[in-house]
This record gives C-alpha cells, structure tokens and sequence, in this order.
C-alpha cells in the first residue's frame, strides 16, 4: 500500500452543520436530515462519479464504505481496466492509501489538490459536518429532493462548494456535486445507498441529469 496525496478521478466534500438555511419547516427538514447523517455509524454506496478540468476527464463507477472519522474504503467497479482498485482514504486530512499505479491520474483544484477518490466520502463529511448555504426543493431527474449546498474552506483557503440532492421519499442522496472556487469539477449519480444503523437498510437512489 502506498500514499496516495493527490488523485486525479474522483474527490470532492460535502459538509453540513448545524448553522445557516432557510427558515420554516424547509429547515426543520433539513436539520432532521443533517442528524440522521451525522448520528450514522456508517454507509455503503455506489455511484457513477465524473470529473472535468481543462483538458483532464475521467469516469468511473464506485463503490464506498463509508466510516465517520475512520478509514473509509473505495473500489472500482468500472471501467474493466482499472475495476478491483482499491483506495483506503482517512478524513482527517483525506490522504489516500491505495493500490497499483493506476488511480495516479494527478489531482483537481490547482493548489488545493482534490482527490477524485475522495469524492464519495468528501461528500458524505460534507453532509455531516459542513456549513449550510443553500437549502431548496427541486427534482433531480425526476425525483423530488432537498437540495444542499454546503461550503467548506479548503486546506489553502480555497473556496470549496458541495451540492447534494437528497431524496424526499427516503432522505438518499441522488446527485453531488463538488465545486471548487466557482467551478464544478467532481459530479456522482448514485446508484445504491444504505446507512449501517439509521433510515432504511436499503434506501434506493436515482442516477441521470436534470
């Protein structure tokens, strides 16, 4: 195993706490929501995660076991060269262990070096401990969700945004996206979430664009 710093395929953070959104019971909602994900002991999720800068792309399917303030695990599932790879990703300062070469693609966000690995977990923090901007319904490919963008000052003082689309129905996420410093570079559609204790075993997600 070695450090993996820097991964140029799948990052981004999502963050809430306790602090900012609209009042009324929109707000009741979402702070029901932010302490369902805080108060987890864990989840298991699977998603279509892409990124995108300048002349860098790059897609792939995976997995991830989320642990709160441990070591979270992420797995390739596709695409077939690369599936099987593995990165394990500690959320205090999101450096990454991994295996092989071949999740060395580089890193997003200029000085602040975000991870596409760490996409999924960022995420997740994000959800758990970020602070609040924006808090809104809209349907995401026709699903109703609360959407959430939370903010996130990065390790450099870089401007890091995190938008989530949580299912109204069953409070999964849907869609994140991670932005850093006004431009989109992390985008995962979820295929399947579970928490390990709280919500649904088996919450369904939906995957598409809006």
């Amino acid at each position: 195993m070695r450090l993996w710093k820097c991964v140029p395929m799948m990052t981004l953070l999502l963050l809430l706490a306790a602090c900012g959104g609209a009042g009324g019971d929109g707000e009741s909602q979402t702070v029901d929501l932010r302490d369902r994900y805080h108060d987890c002991a864990g989840c298991t999720m699977e998603a279509l995660v892409s990124c995108s800068q300048e002349d860098l792309a790059w897609e792939a399917e995976l997995r991830c076991d989320y642990v709160p303030g441990g070591e979270s695990t992420v797995e390739i599932l596709s695409p077939e060269t690369i599936a099987g790879v593995k990165a394990v990703l500690n959320d205090t300062d999101w450096r990454l262990e991994y295996e092989g070469e071949s999740l060395n693609a580089g890193t997003l966000g200029g000085e602040e070096e975000i991870s596409p690995a760490a996409c999924l977990p960022r995420l997740m923090s994000a959800l758990r401990d970020g602070w609040l901007l924006e808090e809104n319904q809209e349907a995401w490919n026709g699903v109703p969700c609360l959407r959430l963008t939370v903010d996130q000052t990065g390790v450099k003082d870089g401007k890091i945004l995190s938008t989530v689309w949580l299912s109204l129905e069953t409070g999964a996420p849907v869609r994140g996206e991670i932005a850093v410093d006004g431009e989109i570079l992390l985008t995962a559609d979820f295929t399947s979430f579970s928490f390990c204790d709280t919500m649904s075993p088996d919450a369904p997600a939906a995957s598409g664009s809006g």
